[in-house]
């Protein structure tokens, strides 16, 4: 039902929207805004200046950090994180000592994203997540990932930082890409590759390096006849 449990926190600088519902133990902090019709579930943390659109629904425990937008008719499954920070560190005298990440992230409209799910935020800017797109559970995008409208990014994928995807990217279950790539519109990366270099519009690649995908299935026959090559080498 629309309203605030009893036993959530919501600061009095917060903003809820008309017919919002704030379940048990949520918290929602300071200058934070939750939009019309939200449903912010139990023990959800909406941070200090963060934004949840209208019409958003926040299953438990998920947690949407300081300053980060999420946008109107989303879905955010349980255990799922907006804006950890950036796996970002300087090695001095072979010590590793953090790089302070400032930004945010932007959870564009009509995204749903699965259970514990985690999305850095920008070391400076935004790591965004484009209109429309769907992240499955369990997927890691790195700190300033640019993800475009009406993606698939399917379970235990990993997107290090900085790489930007195009409209309509399909990363197959436990891909995963290097940083700093362009993954161009409409690629298509099969289950369990790995990709280290940037991909044209419409490119289907597989394999680890990942590789056009006729090619890296040629070279999958190939080297399952090598048994066969072997013997016949050694009967030579």
């Amino acid at each position: 039902p629309a309203g605030v449990h009893p036993s959530a926190a919501v600061a009095a600088s917060a903003v809820v929207g008309e017919g919002a519902a704030v379940a048990a133990c949520a918290v929602v902090g300071e200058g934070a805004t939750v939009g019309a019709r939200t449903v912010v579930g139990p023990c959800c943390v909406i941070a200090a200046g963060a934004t949840v659109g209208d019409d958003t629904v926040l299953h438990p425990n998920v947690v949407v950090e300081a300053g980060c937008r999420v946008g109107a008719r989303c879905v955010v499954h349980a255990g799922a994180v907006v804006g950890s920070d950036g796996f970002g560190f300087a090695t001095v005298r072979g010590e590793h000592r953090k790089v302070p990440q400032v930004g945010i992230v932007v959870v564009e409209d009509d995204v749903e994203l699965g259970a514990n799910v985690c999305i850095d935020r920008a070391a400076l800017g935004e790591t965004r997540i484009g209109h429309g797109t769907k992240v499955d559970n369990l997927v890691q995008i790195g700190h300033n990932v640019q993800i475009g409208p009406h993606s698939l990014i399917v379970a235990q994928v990993g997107i290090s930082g900085s790489t930007k995807l195009g409209h309509h990217v399909v990363m197959a279950g436990q891909s995963g890409s290097a940083g700093h790539l362009t993954i161009a519109d409409g690629t298509q990366v099969a289950a369990q590759s790995a990709v280290m270099h940037d991909t044209p519009p419409g490119a289907v690649v597989a394999g680890s390096p990942a590789r056009p995908l006729r090619e890296h299935q040629r070279a999958m026959a190939g080297l399952y006849r090598l048994e066969e090559l072997r013997a016949r080498v050694r009967a030579l």
